[in-house]
């Protein structure tokens, strides 16, 4: 039997109130056959939270998360609070405090979703996202408000350390896949940070040896996605840079609702967060027409990052079956409720409990 785990839950705003329960009653199915022990400790932070006190977490929030092993969260924002409210007042600062410098996304072929691309092989690569600084720095501000001369100012920040583990992070997972790691910048434009970039990520590379390293521009890569992605292997990128080509890894798969991420702190020095990367979808809150595969899919990468990995393989098959066997929702094509596509799931997690269960 393995230890106890706190789950710390942040449900958050519009859709993720449905598909963070969806994902938490696969995930319970799971534990109960694999005899993993989970505390799942709902925390009712988000937008409520900043209408009711003017904050999206209480004042002793991060310290609250720290006792936890991981956090799992659905989405946040609503059209009433600025995104830099949302953001800012919940995702980053757990991003930053608990030093989750990673931001892993998967992009792959899922059988019974149709990519909007009509030839080549199936598309599986996974981009590493530098998560703590680059282009999302806090450095900058306004001046002259108001006036014609209004002006504003943002610093990016690009730290030897903060690329060079980004870096190494990369490489080694590229030398756990085909050893091909694809690197993104813009050196020919942004002629300070790039440059750097570039340097570090070649040092990185060549001195952890065994993986080809290939240094690609940004709109090229963009293209390059779109084109051959079947070409990638692993992607090192930007805060920004990343963010952006994640997006749009999600969509050539198919949609942004199948697409998972884990925010993570390598070293387990701290929680790491796992959350889909879609947004909160206001426009369909309520009305049970949710995709929960982003969540359950971040809950598969949250399994493997605390160590259960047959579970998280016993989930990722039970969820894949019911895709491809032609069961989904409507923004993949198909007219599965979020409740009906979790009951399916639920299913093939029973049907296959034989075959994967140690």
């Amino acid at each position: 039997m393995s230890a106890r785990q706190r789950i710390a839950v942040i449900a958050g705003d519009g859709i993720g109130k449905e598909v963070v329960p969806a994902a938490i009653q696969c995930l319970e199915s799971i534990a109960s056959i694999h005899s993993l022990k989970f505390d799942f400790v709902d925390l009712p932070w988000g937008s409520d939270h900043y209408m009711a006190t003017g904050s999206m977490m209480p004042a002793d929030g991060l310290e609250q998360l720290s006792t936890h092993d991981a956090i799992f969260l659905g989405a946040v924002g609503i059209p009433e609070i600025p995104d830099t409210e949302t953001l800012w007042g919940l995702l980053i600062p757990i991003r930053r405090y608990f030093e989750q410098y990673i931001n892993l996304r998967p992009v792959r072929s899922l059988a019974g979703v149709d990519s909007p691309l009509k030839a080549g092989s199936d598309i599986d690569f996974l981009i590493v996202r530098e998560n703590n600084e680059g282009e999302y720095s806090e450095i900058g501000g306004r001046i002259y408000r108001g006036l014609p001369q209004e002006a504003a100012v943002q610093e990016s920040v690009f730290t030897r350390h903060g690329v060079q583990r980004a870096a190494r992070y990369a490489a080694t997972l590229a030398a756990s896949r085909a050893g091909r790691l694809t690197s993104a910048t813009k050196s020919n434009g942004i002629v300070h940070t790039m440059p750097f970039w570039d340097e570090i990520v070649e040092q990185v590379v060549t001195e952890a040896g065994g993986v080809e390293l290939e240094s690609v521009l940004i709109d090229a890569l963009a293209a390059r996605m779109v084109l051959k992605p079947w070409s990638l292997d692993v992607v090192v990128a930007s805060n920004l840079f990343g963010d952006i080509l994640s997006d749009l890894g999600s969509a050539l798969t198919g949609s942004i609702g199948v697409a998972p991420s884990a925010n993570l702190n390598p070293e387990r020095k701290h929680p790491s967060l796992f959350e889909p990367v879609h947004g909160s979808a206001p426009d369909i809150a309520g009305k049970g027409l949710a995709n929960p595969v982003g969540q359950i899919w971040s809950g598969v990468m949250m399994l493997d990052h605390l160590g259960h990995h047959e579970a998280a393989t016993h989930l990722s098959h039970a969820f894949e079956d019911v895709l491809a066997a032609g069961i989904s929702t409507r923004d993949l094509g198909g007219s599965a409720s979020t409740e009906e596509f979790t009951t399916a799931v639920l299913s093939a997690i029973s049907e296959t409990a034989k075959v994967v269960a140690p």
